[in-house]
């Protein structure tokens, strides 16, 4: 079986903050050279033959997924539970090849990137123990927000005919018995093993509108874990399964997936101590068009995310941090050292107000600037913005735009 990308491409999508949609397009577009670009609120679907390397270089974007299937949303029947749960079970039964296609497609980025691992070894990273840390912490995350409730049996992967029954109280003969012909062994080649019973698995379920209404999440990642065990022989692991299936069920679609990592896009190796969000860090810094020579000045550093976010994607330019906060700075340092970048990122300690820098000698700034109800700036964000313009000349349009958001939030 071949190990590289598809030449065809493959379909994917990216879940990601609200807002940052056309971020993720420009991205995809230019990154991966994705076709069939499409977005609905929060996702963002394209297919492309990129290797899985490159599928992670994707900045804007909080997490990757293999796209197993995309639907109109299911209808709920409150009062009639076993239509909707027949409904559940059809994501399985309906188009099984869409799911060992997934499947045979996720073992194939895996394994491509596994070879090039042992072909280039890599250097020893400089957050080590952090890092592993970070994973950890992340997939605890992830398993307190989508861990569903499974009974006993379904954490075991040993079910008798009763207990699949008992798996479903109510609702017997809902799933089918016997899976398709050669479905199975199909299914033990894609995950690269000859008894398909040894691929563990766990379903991740995220409900909105009205069959949230009706059923919690529990229910339907049930019936929909119950159809794949029986479908294609897995065994439902919650705690380290080798594969993890997403559902999302709203009123405007239903959609299945495979995360590609089991670590979020949006969680960076290099960013030790996390302050504002990686993604919209790295859509600020976009916005900036940072040239090579450029004096780069954030003088509300924080933690210095966005100055980590620009100095690795636009190396050749000069960052400036500033802050008045000892410890703000302490946390931009540490992060500095993480992704060894005190070379292009220098640190200062100032007030806003007071910057220690000549007039018009910075190229470009950026910041995420406190102003609004939690922080209370009230007046000083005009002494603060007429610091900034000081060192750099803004358009009188966005300083206008700034003063009325801050007006407005009061």
């Amino acid at each position: 079986m071949a190990t590289g990308p598809d030449p065809a491409g493959t379909r994917f999508f990216c879940t990601t903050g609200r807002g940052l949609e056309p971020f993720v397009l420009r991205e995809v577009r230019a990154r991966l050279g994705a076709k069939q670009v499409e977005y609905v609120s929060g996702k963002v679907f394209f297919t492309t033959s990129s290797d899985l390397n490159t599928l992670k270089r994707l900045k804007s974007a909080e997490r990757l997924f293999l796209l197993v299937k995309r639907q109109h949303p299911l209808p709920a029947y409150p009062r009639h539970k076993e239509k909707t749960f027949r409904e559940l079970q059809r994501l399985v039964h309906d188009a099984p090849e869409l799911w060992l296609e997934a499947l045979s497609t996720w073992e194939r980025l895996l394994a491509h990137e596994a070879k090039e691992r042992t072909l280039s070894p890599r250097t020893t990273a400089p957050q080590g123990k952090r890092a592993g840390d970070s994973e950890a912490l992340i997939a605890k995350k992830l398993r307190t927000e989508h861990t569903l409730e499974e009974p006993k049996s379904l954490q075991s992967g040993q079910l008798g005919k009763e207990r699949e029954e008992e798996a479903v109280p109510g609702h017997r003969g809902l799933v089918s018995q016997d899976p398709l012909p050669g479905i199975q062994g199909e299914a033990a080649t894609a995950a690269g093993t000859k008894d398909p019973g040894s691929l563990t698995f766990r379903v991740s379920c995220r409900c909105s509108g009205a069959i949230a209404k009706a059923f919690t999440t529990q229910e339907v990642s049930r019936l929909v874990g119950v159809a794949l065990m029986k479908q294609f022989g897995w065994r439902a692991d919650l705690r380290r399964p080798r594969l993890e299936v997403f559902l999302h069920l709203s009123d405007v679609y239903s959609v299945v997936g495979i995360p590609v990592l089991r670590v979020p896009l949006a969680s960076r190796a290099y960013i030790q101590t996390a302050g504002l969000r990686s993604t919209v860090a790295w859509a600020m810094a976009s916005l900036a068009e940072i040239q090579a020579g450029a004096f780069v000045l954030d003088p509300m550093c924080g933690l210095g995310t966005i100055l980590l976010e620009a100095a690795r994607e636009w190396p050749n330019a000069c960052y400036v941090g500033a802050d008045i906060s000892d410890a703000q700075l302490v946390g931009a340092g540490d992060n500095l050292t993480a992704a060894g970048f005190w070379d292009r990122v220098e640190l200062l300690k100032a007030s806003v107000t007071e910057l220690p820098l000549l007039s018009e000698s910075v190229d470009v700034i950026i910041s995420d600037v406190p102003f609004g109800k939690k922080f209370k700036l009230g007046k000083d964000i005009r002494s603060i913005l007429g610091e900034m313009e000081s060192d750099l000349e803004l358009e009188d349009i966005m300083l206008s735009e700034i003063s009325q958001k801050e007006e407005d939030s009061f």
